[in-house]
């Protein structure tokens, strides 16, 4: 994971990409936070608040903030879309009932304002739990057809396994480097 990091600082310089990691309770933010920075699964508990990371990757250095997702927590997340140039959202694609939650707190979020330029990555995680939902469901089930004003992708991840973030993370690197 290093390695792509430092592909980021050769893209875009040495500033300080502020990345906001969003989505329901249990859906994989501070795992896939962790495997981005150390590289491995680290044991996590529910975040209460917050994690913040200083996350370099080829000399790129983000500042990447994990927001509990809580139904308690949600509508603090606005506090921190200030001066935002990426948001990763996490899909439990596993946690069917919850899409539509899942869902509404997307288009919730995108509608503020200051987050009219962020570019957004949709993680659709957990793909390696029998019975999840494809990524062409997770897709329909957002409704992200409807966001044809924005940059976005999404892509199938297991933050346990690490399968899916490298792809993710290079995209994001290419989308920040053509929004420069």
């Amino acid at each position: 994971m290093g390695v792509l990091f430092s592909y980021f600082k050769s893209l875009l310089g040495a500033r300080e990409m502020r990345i906001l990691i969003l989505g329901l309770d249990g859906a994989g933010k501070t795992t896939i936070l962790y495997r981005l920075q150390v590289g491995e699964v680290v044991t996590t508990i529910p975040t209460i608040g917050f994690n913040v990371e200083q996350v370099q990757y080829k000399n790129l250095n983000f500042q990447v903030w994990d927001l509990g997702g809580q139904t308690s927590i949600r509508p603090y997340w606005r506090c921190y879309y200030s001066n935002t140039d990426a948001i990763i959202y996490v899909v439990d694609s596993a946690d069917k009932e919850r899409m539509g939650i899942s869902k509404d707190e997307l288009f919730h979020m995108l509608r503020e304002e200051e987050l009219g330029d962020a570019i957004l990555v949709v993680l659709a995680n957990k793909q390696d739990i029998p019975g999840c939902m494809s990524l062409k469901e997770v897709h329909q089930a957002l409704g992200l057809e409807a966001l044809k004003n924005r940059t976005f992708q999404i892509f199938k991840t297991s933050a346990t396994k690490g399968e899916g973030l490298d792809m993710a993370m290079e995209w994001l690197a290419n989308a920040l480097k053509n929004k420069k």
